[in-house]
Order: structure tokens, then sequence, then C-alpha cells
């Protein structure tokens, strides 16, 4: 779609993954819904992304073509060359590009288990093959917005690529920051074998303490740098949360800012949801009692007087299972059960499946991510723990409180941006506690217990909690001047 005089706003997404062509983690449903809510305000985004093994057969069904003109990307890689078919697709009303390169982009779990020389070239080719788009007339927009430490080398290679740092007209650049923790550390060599020249080795560039820092050069280079929440913005300066980067991003605070993601609220919605065994709304909430009486009775339980605990979301040491965990016995003898569903690191899944052996009746554990059960827990659920370690947005309280179940959150990050406490201010949506211990969690669940043992006042959190407004259109409207900022008058 040509953009019209009237909205002349062009962004190119660069992303590893999206949803529904590809999805790990929350990086996925960013891609899969900003563009679109971009596009409803008149920008005219679009996004380029692999094809990693099942995604051609998913943009086949929604009707994938070859770009008319160019008919792929070629790249030197390595000192080789390395081709790539180009494809369009419309997926969401999005126009996405599809990089088709079964050799490149060969692992079907997008991103490895190590990262080094031999299996980054599938996120150079990504970072570059959008330049190389965004130059060479297959579609120019105005700005690249770049997802993360995969595409972060889009922005340093606009000003230190041999080839593309000498480009006459070139995009601006935006890089979204979802996760610190994630930087791309290669051998240093990589840059010369990537085409980059003498400055990518500078203070500015992509070295950092003698490697390659993807995510180091990217912030760097571009003209902007985004967290996902407003309170990690401010917490990535310090070393406790910086990650070692906290002098590079304190150097460079000028351009940062944080903008919170969105949710999908068509799909994330308790009054439509078809997987829900009845649905609800605020003012008619029968739905959500089915609901939990169906999660009762999945977890193999005779229904009981105490709050259904629940915990949605990746087996990592930044969630803060270990919390739950060490606080389990304490929170089922507070009448309080537990559903646990996820996946992700071995020990915390063993020592779940452990717990749940040892105590079936006050806690069931699902150790796969199965979306339609996960959807039954955060309807059928009370309260909703995440006492993550760090948390740069966080969805799963976003989508809880949108099912009327009310979080208790550590107070870091996006937690802190999307969750006020009930005790602390009077329209409170839920209870929040600073230390990382599993006391500070067990006595936070003791004061919602608080009020979930009087159901009147519990109602009003929980419509509170429902009634928040966590669409993308905020965000998008930020983004967007965001971008005009950038860019200037057309």
């Amino acid at each position: 779609m040509a953009t019209d005089a009237a909205s002349p706003m062009t962004v190119l997404h660069v992303t590893p993954e999206m949803a529904p062509l590809s999805k790990v983690g929350g990086l996925a449903d960013v891609a899969g819904s900003l563009p679109g809510a971009l596009r409803r305000l008149g920008v005219d985004a679009r996004v380029i992304t692999p094809a990693w093994p099942g995604v051609a057969e998913k943009a086949r069904d929604l009707g994938a073509r070859p770009l008319s003109g160019p008919e792929g990307v070629c790249l030197s890689l390595g000192g080789r060359e390395i081709c790539s078919r180009l494809r369009l697709v419309e997926a969401g009303g999005v126009p996405v590009y599809l990089l088709e390169e079964a050799a490149l982009f060969l692992n079907p779990a997008v991103y490895p288990e190590k990262l080094d020389a031999g299996t980054a070239p599938p996120f150079a080719f990504l970072s570059l093959a959008a330049v190389e788009c965004a130059l060479s007339g297959v579609w120019r927009p105005k700005v690249l917005h770049l997802h993360d430490w995969p595409a972060s080398l889009a922005a340093a290679a606009l000003k230190y690529h041999r080839l593309y740092g000498a480009a006459p007209e070139r995009p601006r650049t935006v890089l979204t920051i979802h996760n610190l923790a994630h930087q791309g550390v290669l051998p240093l060599s990589v840059l010369d074998e990537w085409g980059f020249g003498p400055g990518a080795y500078s203070l500015d560039g992509v070295e950092f303490y003698g490697k390659a820092n993807l995510l180091k050069g990217g912030i760097t280079a571009s003209d902007a740098v985004v967290t996902v929440s407003s309170t990690y913005a401010e917490e990535i300066l310090t070393s406790e949360y910086g990650e070692g980067l906290e002098g590079v991003l304190q150097y460079r605070r000028n351009k940062i800012r944080g903008i919170l993601n969105g949710l999908d609220t068509a799909s994330w919605d308790p009054w439509s949801d078809p997987a829900l065994p009845a649905n609800y709304r605020p003012g008619d909430m029968k739905g959500k009692k089915v609901c939990r009486e169906a999660l009762v009775g999945a977890c193999g339980w005779e229904d009981f007087g105490g709050p259904v605990i629940v915990s949605v979301g990746r087996l990592v040491r930044q969630k803060g299972m270990e919390l739950v965990l060490n606080a389990l016995e304490e929170l089922i003898a507070l009448g309080a059960r537990l559903v646990v569903v996820g996946a992700g690191e071995r020990a915390l899944e063993e020592r779940l499946s452990a717990e749940a052996r040892r105590n079936p009746r006050g806690l069931h554990f699902r150790g796969t991510f199965d979306d339609g059960f996960a959807r039954l827990a955060y309807a059928g659920g009370d309260v909703l723990v995440m006492p993550s370690l760090f948390e740069p947005c966080g969805l799963s309280q976003m989508i809880a409180m949108r099912y009327g179940t009310v979080p208790v959150v550590r107070a870091v990050g996006g937690l802190a941006d999307t969750v006020s406490d009930a005790d602390a201010v009077p329209a409170g949506t839920g209870f929040l506690f600073e230390d990382f211990t599993a006391e500070a969690l067990i006595g936070t669940v003791k004061r919602a217990l608080v009020h979930f043992l009087e159901p009147r006042g519990w109602a009003l959190i929980r419509r509170r909690c429902m009634e928040k407004d966590f669409s993308w259109d905020a965000s998008a409207r930020s983004y967007r001047t965001l971008y005009g900022s950038l860019t200037g008058p057309s």
C-alpha cells in the first residue's frame, strides 16, 4: 500500500519473529500487533521477517506472493554470497516481507541454544537485508524500526558498513529494547566478515570489551532507543538492571524513552474468548465463576473456598518462579491452591513437577504451554503472581487484569507501570512488593487475601482491573509522535 499525501509516514519494522507467522515470546506479539495499530493511525507500517520452518506454509495460506520487480535479496556474508527470495504477504492487514532461504533460516526454534559466529548469520542477514531493501527501492521507508539485538545491526550498518554507510539518503532508525539481558555478543572478527569498516570498532561502534555486541552497536547508532515501559527506561541506567551496558546507556540517556507495550484486546477478551467455558464482562460476571469451577475441575480438585492463584509464563529465573516455589507451603497453608502454566529452564520444570506430585491437592503444574489451558487459568484464577526479578514490560499481568484476575507483582519495570496497589491508592488494581524474597511475596499475598475475603471490595478491585485500557492505541500514538520527531515535516 503506497502512502498517500495525508499520511506520509512510512516505517519498516525489522523483527526476528512476528505472530501469527512465528512466535517464541512477547516480541512476536508486539511485532504482530503494533504495526496494525500504527496503520489504523495512518502510518504506512510494514514488517520484514525471516521465513523460519513452517512460516512459508502459513504465509501461503494467507496468500503470499513474490514481489513484482526484485525477486530477492543477495548479500555477502563471511566471504560468500547468500541470496534469499522475497515474498509479500498480508498478516492482520499488515504487509509483511518474508525472507525465504531454507539453508539460512532453518532453526524452527528461531534462536540458537548458543549464539556464535556460526549461528549468528541469519540475524546479520535480516538486519542487512532490511537496509538493502530500504536503500535499493524495494520499498523506501522513512524509518527502520528495529526490534532487539537480532535487528539492531541495521542501525550500525547505516553508519559503519563499507557499502551502506556511504548511502546518500538513509532512513532514520528506532531501536526498541524488549529485554536488555539479550545482547548478541560475538567474536569481533564477524564485523569484518559482514562488511563493516573501521568505525564499527570505535567507542561509538559495535565493539565492546573486545567483542562485537550487536545491541550496543544498535544503541549507539540508532537515532532513538525505546524500552517497553517507562520504569524500565530508568532502571536500565543503573548497575542493578543495566546488564553491563549502563554506562553506554547513561551517556545516551537523552535519546532513550519508555513506551509501554499494548495488548491485543480483540484476542484477549473474556467476553468473546472462544476458549472459555463461559464468557463474562464487567457487570455480568457469572461466567467467571463458571471458569473458576472449570479450572478447579481440570486440576482434579473439588471446589473450595480459598483463592486460586495462577502463574502463566516462561519458567526462567527472570520471572521469579523460585520465590513461588519457596513460598509454596505457606501459600497452601493460607488456604490457596496454585496453578502454574509454562515451560523453560529444566531445573524449574523438574522442581515444579516434583512439588506437584508431592502435593497434588495444592499445586497443579502444566509443563507445556497450552494456550487454551492458559486462557482458562487467566479466567478461572482469582490471583496472578508475577514476582519478577526484572520485567521490561510484561503481558501476563495485563491479560490477567483484563480477565478479572487480580495481580500480585514485584514493583519493577512494566509491572510497576501497570499495577497500582489497592492498599496505597483508592483506585488500586492489585498488590505490589519491593524485595525479591519469598517472605515479601507471602506478605503481599496475605494482604491480597484480606480483600479476597471481603467479596464486595474484591469485586471492586476486580472491576477496576478489567476496565483498565491496555489497547495499543496510546502506545501507537506515542510511536507515531516519535517517528515524526525524527523525520520532521514532510
